[in-house]
């Protein structure tokens, strides 16, 4: 199940975005507009969702976090960006980075 998130997930909301993967939830964050999309099986999912909503491609970045441990990851092929000086599936921009935290820790953590 996928979920746009604008605030803090409620319980029930966590329940249903983890179930995909027992604890560990697929994320694809805007991060120009802060909000994130959380849940599903695929980034791709999530950020086709994003962008029928509005947001712009270059905004939107992935990874997922692990409820029990809490951590937070940056893995995904949606990131896999050369124009953008990303040519990994991890996100290399410290700053990139900084926001998708602050937005993972703001809405799931």
């Amino acid at each position: 199940m996928l979920i746009i998130l604008t605030k803090k997930a409620t319980e029930e909301e966590l329940k249903k975005i983890s179930d995909d993967f027992e604890g560990y939830i697929k994320v694809v964050a805007d991060i120009n507009d802060e909000i994130i999309i959380a849940g599903g099986k695929r980034h791709v999912e999530g950020e086709q969702r994003l962008l029928e909503e509005g947001s712009k491609q270059e905004n939107l970045w992935g990874g997922g976090v692990d409820l029990e441990t809490r951590e937070i990851d940056y893995n995904s092929v949606i990131n896999l960006r050369p124009r953008q000086n990303n040519p990994s599936r991890d996100i290399l921009s410290l700053d990139i980075r900084k926001e998708f935290d602050k937005l993972v820790k703001n809405y799931i953590l």
